[in-house]
């Protein structure tokens, strides 16, 4: 069974992931830590429980969800992986904060790690993440879909009763519905933690989302 740790970040109130099972081994998705403290809280929750984390997962290349990176870079050793359609925009996240918030950061972002391909299996411990494209967010928008656990980390794609902006650079409506028609063909019972806000499953964005449908 794995443990699922949220950690709400940065102005944007984005979901970091930290997700482990009973090896202690444990992935971070989304590291959006901007401000001291969140940076703190993620290293304290993964050195606190005495975790190994073997991956830093991003679901795309936004700012807001990778604020944190160069943090998990200095204290242990990560580097994000991204799909290949978000590479540039995850290592010029300080150009998108000055361009997007008038934001100055000094500080140097790590090069993506790997990037990342669909049907790809991440490994952690005993688990299994499945990498998804999801385009339509970004370029390079991925989700990560665990099997075993019925459960899916869908980063900008799907939200509870929403669903991603697809008017920034990158962006498509048109590739966000055909994704979310992917997403649609998971089981109902497939819990949904998003990159804003709260979990909801399958069946209800079926259910009510308007741009979800099977």
């Amino acid at each position: 069974m794995i443990r699922i740790e949220t950690i709400v970040c940065n102005m944007l109130e984005e979901n970091c992931y930290i997700v482990s099972d009973s090896t202690n081994e444990c992935v971070v998705i989304d590291c959006g830590a901007y401000y001291p403290e969140e940076r703190k809280q993620v290293v304290d929750y993964i050195r606190g429980n005495g975790l190994t984390p073997v991956h830093l997962l991003a679901t795309h290349g936004h700012l807001d969800h990778n604020f944190g990176n160069p943090t998990l870079l200095q204290e242990f050793g990560l580097r994000p992986e991204v799909n290949a359609g978000d590479e540039r925009l995850i290592t010029h996240v300080a150009h998108q904060a000055a361009a997007f918030y008038g934001l100055e950061i000094n500080e140097d972002y790590p090069l993506p790690e790997h990037l990342l391909e669909d049907m790809e299996t991440i490994r952690f411990g005993q688990h299994e993440l499945e990498v998804m494209a999801t385009p339509g967010h970004s370029r390079g928008s991925v989700c990560f879909y665990c099997q075993q656990e019925s459960v899916l980390f869908s980063g900008d794609t799907l939200f509870n009763m929403s669903v991603g902006r697809t008017d920034l650079h990158g962006g498509s409506m048109m590739q966000i519905i055909q994704s979310l028609r992917r997403l649609a063909q998971l089981p109902d019972d497939t819990t949904v933690y998003p990159g804003h806000g709260r979990t909801t499953t399958i069946g209800q964005e079926l259910m009510h989302n308007p741009y979800m449908e099977r």
